[in-house]
């Protein structure tokens, strides 16, 4: 995979994580809080690719810009930087040896428990 590091993305939740748009969940909580298909469709229609693509720490840049598959390790449910997101993509990514992904997935997650 040619799946890279999002510093968009990266930039974009730590700066919500500052705003204190976090919510505080475990790992399996975001089975429950992951955007469904639909959800990711309609947040799509409303806003385009490029705020889509803010949602997640991977891209793709030999896949199409308009397109879903582009984008990997999402961290929030388009409102909120979900812990849980955060946890399950840390090791996604460092199991799929995505080390750069990994990182900085650690680091949103230092962010979040130093939290308020």
């Amino acid at each position: 995979m040619a799946e890279k590091l999002n510093r968009a993305a990266y930039d974009h939740a730590k700066a919500l994580i500052e705003q204190g748009k976090v919510v505080r969940d475990e790992r399996d909580d975001w089975s429950e809080a992951a955007p469904t298909a639909a959800e990711e469709n309609a947040f799509i229609d409303k806003h385009g690719y490029d705020e889509y693509a803010k949602w997640h720490l991977g891209v793709d840049e030999s896949k199409s810009e308009e397109t879903k598959g582009r984008y990997s390790f999402p961290y929030g449910d388009f409102t909120k930087v979900r812990r849980g997101g955060v946890i399950s993509l840390e090791s996604r990514a460092a199991q799929n040896d995505h080390d750069e992904i990994a990182k900085a997935a650690k680091d949103l997650l230092n962010r979040i428990d130093a939290g308020p």
